[in-house]
Parts: C-alpha cells; sequence; structure tokens
C-alpha cells in the first residue's frame, strides 16, 4: 500500500500552547481520509503543516514521498481549500479562476480549457461576471473546490468544507469527492460533523492536538464494548442522575445526545423488568461516530489502527 501522508511525532506550539502533540499517521492513496474532531482539536493546523504551510515544531512528515521542507516542488501536487473556501468575494467567479490559475502556474490554451471546465464543474458557466460575494453557499463552495483542483492535484486537502452549507450541498460535494478519488486523487477532509465520517474509507479522530483513533469507520464502532441503548423520555436528566450511582447495574458510561440518553452497559439488559425505567422507551442501537468519539474521550485512548 502506497502512503499518500506519513507522519511521525508531529508537533506544533504556539509559545507555550501545544496546538499539535505528537500526531503520528500514515494515509493511503486514492483514499478518502476524515479527520475528525471539535473545533480547536488541531485538525487545521495538522493540515497546514501537511501542506507545508506550516512548520512543525518538530517531528516529520512526508506528503508524496517529499518532505514538509519541499516548498513550490510539493505545493505543485497538492490542492487547498481552507475554511473560508479561499476565495475572493470582491472579484468576479472568472477572476477568482484566472487568480488561482496563475497561482498555479497555468497558461494560454490549457488554462483557458481548464477555467471553462471548473465553470461547467461549478454551475457557474452564466454568472462568470458576477461577484463571488453574490453566490450561495452552495455556489461558493463549488467554485472554491474547481479553484484548489485546476491543477489536478494529486492530493486534496479540504479544511472544514461543508461548514455553513445546505444538507443538499453537503450531499452534492461528498459526491464530488468520491468522483475525484476513483480517478486516484487521495482526500484528506477535517470536519465537526460526526456524521461525515461514514463517508471516509479511513477516520482520524482527534482531540486537544492529539490522535485518539485512526481506522475505518467500521472497526471504530467495532472497539465500543458492550450494548449500546437509547433512552427517550420526559425527564432523561433525572433518570440519569437515579441511575448513576446506583450499584448492581452493569452500566459502563452514559452519554447525552440532546434530549435522548445513550447507555452502554456490559451485557444485555432488560429494562421493562426495572422500575427506574418505567414511563421511557428504551432500544438498543448501533453506535454512532459521535458514540465512538464521546467514549475514546472519555476513556482516553490512544492511537491505533488497523
Amino acid at each position: 500500500m502506497t502512503a499518500a501522508v506519513e507522519a511521525d511525532a508531529l508537533v506544533k506550539k504556539f509559545g507555550a500552547f501545544t496546538a499539535v502533540d505528537g500526531i503520528a499517521l500514515m494515509i493511503p492513496e486514492g483514499c478518502v481520509f476524515g479527520f475528525l474532531g471539535p473545533n480547536g482539536s488541531g485538525k487545521s493546523t495538522t493540515i497546514r503543516m501537511l501542506c507545508g504551510l506550516l512548520a512543525p515544531t518538530s517531528g516529520r512528515a512526508l506528503v508524496l514521498g517529499m518532505p514538509l521542507s519541499s516548498g513550490r516542488e510539493l505545493r505543485a501536487r497538492v490542492g487547498y481549500m481552507s475554511q473560508k473556501f479561499s476565495l475572493y468575494p470582491d472579484l468576479t467567479v472568472a477572476e477568482n479562476l484566472d487568480l488561482y490559475a496563475g497561482l498555479y502556474g497555468l497558461s494560454g490554451a490549457g488554462k483557458r480549457a481548464r477555467t471553462d471546465e471548473m465553470l461547467e464543474f461549478a454551475g457557474l458557466e452564466d454568472r462568470r461576471r458576477s461577484l463571488t460575494s453574490t453566490l450561495s453557499g452552495g455556489a461558493r463552495q463549488k467554485l472554491a473546490l474547481g479553484c484548489a483542483i485546476l491543477h489536478r492535484p494529486r492530493i486534496l486537502f479540504l479544511d472544514e468544507p461543508t461548514g455553513g452549507v445546505d444538507p443538499r450541498s453537503r450531499r452534492e460535494f461528498w459526491s464530488v469527492i468520491y468522483s475525484l478519488t476513483r480517478d486516484g486523487t487521495t482526500a484528506i477532509v477535517t470536519t465537526h460533523f460526526m456524521d461525515e465520517a461514514e463517508h471516509c474509507d479511513r477516520v482520524a479522530f482527534i482531540h486537544s492536538g492529539r490522535l485518539l483513533a485512526d481506522d475505518s469507520p467500521h472497526s471504530l464502532r467495532k472497539r465500543m464494548p458492550g450494548f449500546l441503548y437509547e433512552i427517550s423520555g420526559h425527564d432523561t436528566m433525572t433518570l440519569l442522575r437515579d441511575i448513576a450511582h446506583r450499584p448492581g447495574l452493569p452500566m459502563i458510561d452514559a452519554s447525552f445526545f440532546g434530549a435522548k440518553l445513550h447507555l452502554l452497559f456490559h451485557s444485555e439488559y432488560d429494562f421493562s423488568g426495572d422500575p427506574a425505567f418505567a414511563g421511557y422507551e428504551s432500544k438498543r442501537i448501533t453506535p454512532s461516530m459521535e458514540d465512538v468519539f464521546v467514549r475514546l474521550v472519555k476513556s482516553g485512548a490512544h492511537a491505533g489502527g488497523a
């Protein structure tokens, strides 16, 4: 298996603050790799180091076999879409594409052909003279992605690309990512939407600058011990208080998901025979990526993968 990214003990400090703390990764070529965690967890800092935009404080990494210090040679093979879509709102659609084409060294007939392709890709052929600031969130997202792939990069870094867009645009965006990886592009996507982990071939969870786990979604769910149940009813907060320290209850953990309560048990449990759960609905569920993440954070799990 050829690695698109190999990182070992990657650290980034800003003064006394450690934003990324010893991260190690191996990302196969041609996969969709999800980098998940809450805001401020270190996802974007890691991405910027791997793009060559930030120098690590310590550690090493190879991207497409090149060290991070490769500079222009590395950036020529990398596409990057930042949290803010990387666009200039006071430029037109065509001007943004023209700017990025120049930055990537495209010129002449090849440049014109490629920018026309990206206008069609974004569905903006009739709006090439519109200011980017007038576009919808979904249209700006597609245009920003078009700018990032103008030069046909081998690896594409997407930093919170689906933030601020509607669910339909999110679905369309993931369809585009799948098509790019089918053509051999490696896509590395950071997000705080836990459901987006399901779209990835492999997922890394990061929290407080540290890697908690790195594996396929299926394997990560299998790490959950015991049996998971969802409890719904009129006052789950009171219910949790009543059962939290009850002796003999085979409960491993409890977490709130909105108004519902997720209870993790060592063994199967018959709620119908327990008066504490009278008036509540219970059902056994398959762990979501959010369940897995919450469990990893609570248990202080260390990074590892299959």
